[in-house]
């Protein structure tokens, strides 16, 4: 809530009153079937608390959210921000099937109006309702493997069914310190038996100390060659106001620090060439790049300086538009992975179909890309940011396998 102003969080609470007033106005449909005068009072008086409530809690929190502790501040936001999705979602759907129903009474008789329309118009509230909440408490951790197996031409022999797990976007200060939270992660993750281990960046959401005990957690992490990570636009504690531009540093290093302490090679801007029976391939990885308003810290010029010559190459980014202004038929890069986009914790997957409003933002959201013989995979992030839940975009464990073609 902190990057809007209070005139914004004041037209949020305008139109949540808005869609509750209507919803309430088509809930009288409803309840005059209710023979209990008693009842249908008490649901009217917990409507307007709820809503009232509401309203105050959002407004309260911008107003004071400067003088909250960090530590409590992203927990609150969270759970406020889950709590006015789960409410406003519904009831606008709500709103929006009633009244079609209503002002369509040509469809039905006068009597079948007075109990179809107001059964199907509570039914349209209730499922999504039912729907972000399975999202918050039951999919929220349900992680997901997606097993991706990709041919190439120029990957050297002596790499074929090279084995790859990528994660991204842990944002560790959503988990609170529940840290047992992703032990099945990292059961999945090592019994895959990877070659290497990449981690595509957004560690956190703003703080070192949110890194507080996960050591012991992520040093779990086995790897037969190797484990490299990059950061993410969250890890610059851009996000934050700091004291000083010595604090937000000294934060910085203790981030980087971190990936140290875990046995990850952190490349900023940096390249690493592995060799492998006289063949080589080379591991990329470049600090932050988006489109503004994201900030560019990246430098892909300068990450590929000692690696022009070998052949095959992968590209660790966090931004996946990264892929389309500097990779992709301007690089020899074979295969970029990135994150990101988390698939805005919201859409709709089945097989090859795939949609959420994310993509009218991001035009390489989610899953496998390509151009010609260039690869893009986009992980849609083992964490979770903002919004508690996750629909239809469960968290993701990569497993890659490379062959050559």
């Amino acid at each position: 809530m902190k990057s809007y102003s209070l005139f914004t969080i004041s037209l949020l609470c305008f139109a949540i009153f808005i869609v509750d007033t209507l919803a309430f106005y088509w809930l009288q449909s409803i309840t005059q079937l209710i023979t209990s005068e008693i009842l249908k009072t008490t649901i009217n008086v917990i409507f307007w608390i709820f809503t009232i409530g509401l309203i105050a809690l959002i407004i309260i929190l911008k107003v004071t959210l400067d003088d909250i502790n960090p530590k409590r501040k992203h927990l609150l936001v969270s759970s406020l921000y889950g709590l006015t999705i789960s409410s406003f979602v519904p009831k606008f759907i709500f709103v929006v099937v009633i009244s079609i129903l209503f002002f369509s009474n040509y469809v039905f008789s006068e009597q079948e109006s007075l109990i179809i329309v107001p059964v199907i118009g509570l039914f349209s509230g209730f499922l999504p309702f039912f729907v972000i909440m399975y999202g918050v408490f039951r999919s929220l951790y349900r992680f997901k493997v997606h097993h991706v197996t990709i041919r190439f031409k120029n990957l050297p022999t002596s790499f074929n069914g090279l084995k790859i797990v990528q994660i991204s976007d842990l944002h560790l200060g959503s988990f609170n310190f529940k840290y047992r939270i992703l032990d099945k992660a990292i059961k999945i993750i090592n019994d895959s038996k990877p070659d290497f281990i990449f981690f595509t960046g957004d560690l956190v959401n703003n703080y070192a100390w949110e890194l507080r005990g996960w050591k012991k957690v992520f040093e779990k992490l086995e790897a037969k060659q190797g484990k490299y990570s990059v950061l993410g636009n969250h890890d610059y504690g851009d996000y934050s106001q700091w004291n000083s531009t010595e604090e937000k540093q000294d934060n910085f290093e203790k981030i980087k620090r971190f990936y140290k302490n875990i046995d990850f090679k952190l490349l900023l801007n940096q390249s690493e060439i592995i060799e492998l029976n006289q063949q080589k391939i080379a591991i990329i990885g470049v600090e932050n790049w988006g489109k503004p308003p994201f900030k560019q810290y990246g430098n892909l010029n300068k990450a590929l300086n000692n690696v022009a010559a070998i052949p095959f190459k992968v590209l660790l980014s966090h931004d996946p538009s990264h892929w389309t202004e500097e990779v992709i038929q301007k690089t020899t890069i074979s295969l970029t992975l990135s994150g990101h986009t988390h698939g805005m914790q919201a859409g709709f997957q089945y097989k090859k179909m795939k949609w959420s409003p994310i993509k009218y933002k991001y035009k390489h959201w989610a899953g496998l890309y390509h151009k010609n013989e260039q690869y893009l995979y986009v992980n849609r992030g083992l964490g979770w940011h903002g919004f508690p839940g996750r629909l239809g975009m469960r968290p993701e464990i990569t497993v890659f396998e490379l062959l050559k073609k």
